[in-house]
């Protein structure tokens, strides 16, 4: 068991420390720029402004980390003139210092309404159509909706996702230290893991892993072994590891909000037959669906990749079981899911920038289940991963 075992979690926290290779914040220039993209794309669709609701956008144009709530906190961003910020009153000094970019603020109190707010500056910029965050909640499209009634609302996913699809040098490198840093957790986890342990005993090893190294923790963690690695995300309760049980671990972090994904699956002891089969064809499916990733072709093409090898060798096919019954892969970035997917019927070319998932999971129902998670960027070239995908079903970490 190469890399599995034989080490104690007080010892492998010793060997960490805070990260050294650490990648710069997203800068003002950088946000501004963003936000000169959306101007165009909110024009290209035909609108004359976009709302940007908080939560991971919000973060991405204007640096502030808030998550909605049912007060309405927005950027409202003309295709011409200055943005302007929407906030409660109360809230002016936590937006001042978490704000990146220099914007109008405008505040309501706590009676006041503050899609009238949004209705006025539709007026004075002589707005028609609105551009609305497909991640704003009903409650408030619904009150722009009646506070702005000669407006026409229509999807501002076109020019968020336009954006945020395509990632930065910057936005790369940040996600690229999230990653190996969750790669070196997953790598410390395998060791300390022994006959009886518990799969919170994994997590809580997990979280303080990310730490020691400058992490807020672990952002999720799933430690499955034996029959709970059969089902994506789990079963409830706290299981302990025997002998010959797959051990499947997805975790990750964050670096500035962008997100780390990992998932390693190997056999505590010495991997049977079947394990050892199944784990060859979900490698396989993995390096087919890298290879399948080329610029311009649609994001689709690279989950029927996967599909072909598991389909070959008698798995499936489509969704059924035993299989592969979810997309092969999703974007990343600030939000752990977002567009574009790997998943038939999405026909968005692949670019430059956009950043995946590649995970086509195998699932042997009730059982086990294997899947290996890495995730990779576009270049003009082609594909690069993140993270190498895992070598051997007993060497983990080569």
């Amino acid at each position: 068991m190469k890399g599995i075992g034989g080490s104690t979690a007080t010892e492998q926290l010793a060997g960490l420390g805070p990260w050294q290779d650490i990648a710069p914040p997203i800068t003002r220039e950088e946000r501004l720029a963003r936000i000169e993209k959306a101007r165009k794309l909110t024009r290209d669709s035909g609108a004359d402004a976009l709302i940007v609701g908080a939560g991971t956008s919000l973060r991405y144009f204007a640096g502030v980390s808030w998550g909605g709530t049912e007060r309405l906190v927005a950027l409202l961003i003309p295709v011409s003139g200055d943005p302007i910020m929407i906030a409660p009153y109360f809230e002016l000094g936590s937006l001042q210092a978490e704000l990146a970019i220099e914007v109008e603020i405008r505040l309501w109190q706590e009676d006041e309404s503050p899609t009238a707010l949004v209705a006025d500056a539709c007026l004075a910029w002589n707005v028609t159509t609105l551009a609305i965050d497909p991640a704003l909640p009903f409650l408030f499209v619904d009150r722009i909706a009646k506070s702005a009634p000669g407006v026409t609302l229509t999807s501002g996913a076109p020019a968020i996702d336009g954006c945020r699809m395509h990632k930065s040098p910057a936005e790369i490198a940040l996600m690229q230290q999230a990653k190996s840093m969750t790669l070196e957790a997953h790598r410390r986890a395998a060791l300390i893991l022994r006959e009886g342990i518990k799969a919170s005993e994994v997590i809580r090893f997990i979280g303080d892993a990310h730490r020691a190294m400058g992490g807020p923790g672990s952002t999720f963690c799933m430690v499955q072994f034996g029959r709970g690695s059969a089902f994506p995300h789990g079963l409830p309760g706290d299981p302990e590891l025997h002998e010959g049980d797959m051990v499947l671990i997805d975790t990750g972090t964050t670096v500035h909000g962008y997100h780390s994904d990992i998932t390693r699956s190997y056999v505590f002891g010495t991997p049977n037959d079947e394990q050892r089969r199944i784990w060859d064809l979900e490698h396989a499916a993995q390096a087919a669906a890298f290879d399948a990733a080329q610029p311009g072709a649609p994001c689709e093409s690279v989950d029927a990749a996967a599909r072909r090898v598991l389909e070959a060798a008698g798995l499936g096919p489509d969704y059924a079981l035993p299989g592969l019954p979810h997309r092969t892969g999703h974007g990343i970035g600030l939000s752990i899911h977002e567009p574009a997917y790997l998943v038939r019927g999405d026909t968005t070319p692949l670019g430059p920038g956009m950043c995946f998932s590649n995970e086509p999971m195998i699932v042997i129902p009730d059982r086990f289940g294997i899947r290996l998670e890495d995730h990779f960027y576009m270049t003009d070239d082609g594909p690069r991963w993140f993270t190498e995908p895992q070598p051997a079903i007993d060497a983990p970490f080569g």
